[in-house]
């Protein structure tokens, strides 16, 4: 996953066909999945209209130009919502290359979000952030109860990675098969034989544990000496009902 926080003091538009002759950007900010830039002359532009624009970003405090190539609706999602962009990070010699490593699908593209800090995020579709928003977790609608989805969002980031303490610790690895559902029956399980209940999760982290999904890397004992909110809460008592009890919203299912 690419993961850049982006000031908006920070972004500027070097010359896309669609503003070269427009009146400077005023503000940038992110609407779902699309950049939104409003001009001086009272326009606003968005995303699909920004093909060529070059972004002036910082990544881990270094300056850097990232190149927005293609901008395209998600095939695979209902609600028409996301939107897919093709980035490209110039490098140290002037030439281009993706900026995003490809993810399960092949796609080597991304998309903005708003950060908690009020700045930017570039979220590659081979990140837990961006694979939890294609999933149907989207942060900035709400759930068929009508409530916000961004708890939802938060807990399937944490499924993602494996971050069974909610301390940004994450015990997965890549290529791992996950079976992802929820309380809201946006993604219901699949339910294949050769995987049993893994974890409920809530935006903190999970709240039981029933089998670790990589066990090379982390044991349930480990977890419940790290972890203290975890102690009692691993193994066999770990089932759907104890979890959603427990204030699980996002639930997996894994090869034990």
């Amino acid at each position: 996953m690419k993961r850049l926080l982006l000031p908006l003091l920070l972004l500027a538009l070097a010359s896309p066909s669609a503003l070269a002759q427009a009146s400077a950007a005023t503000s940038i900010t992110v609407s779902g999945t699309e950049i939104v830039v409003a001009l001086k002359d009272g326009r606003t532009v968005r995303s699909k209209d920004l093909a060529g624009a070059v972004l002036k970003v910082r990544f881990d405090g270094q300056p850097a130009e990232v190149r927005i190539t293609d901008v395209e609706l998600d095939p695979g999602d209902p609600s028409k919502s996301i939107w897919l962009h093709t980035f490209d990070v110039r490098q140290a010699d002037g030439s281009w290359s993706y900026l995003c490593t490809p993810g399960p699908d092949g796609r080597r593209q991304g998309f903005p979000l708003m950060g908690a800090d009020g700045g930017i995020e570039l979220s590659c579709s081979s990140g837990a952030l961006a694979k939890c928003v294609r999933f149907g977790y989207r942060p900035w609608a709400v759930g068929p109860d009508g409530r916000s989805l961004t708890p939802l969002h938060a807990a399937c980031v944490r499924m993602v990675r494996g971050d069974y303490g909610g301390a940004d610790m994450p015990f997965t690895k890549d290529g791992m098969n996950i079976d992802v559902y929820d309380s809201q029956n946006i993604q219901q399980p699949e339910n294949a034989p050769e995987q049993t209940f893994e974890a409920g999760w809530a935006p903190g982290g999970a709240v039981c544990v029933h089998h670790v999904r990589v066990k090379e890397n982390v044991t349930l004992a480990d977890l419940e000496a790290r972890f203290p909110h975890l102690k009692g809460r691993t193994g066999a008592i770990c089932t759907e009902e104890f979890a959603r009890a427990n204030g699980a919203v996002v639930y997996n299912r894994s090869s034990d």
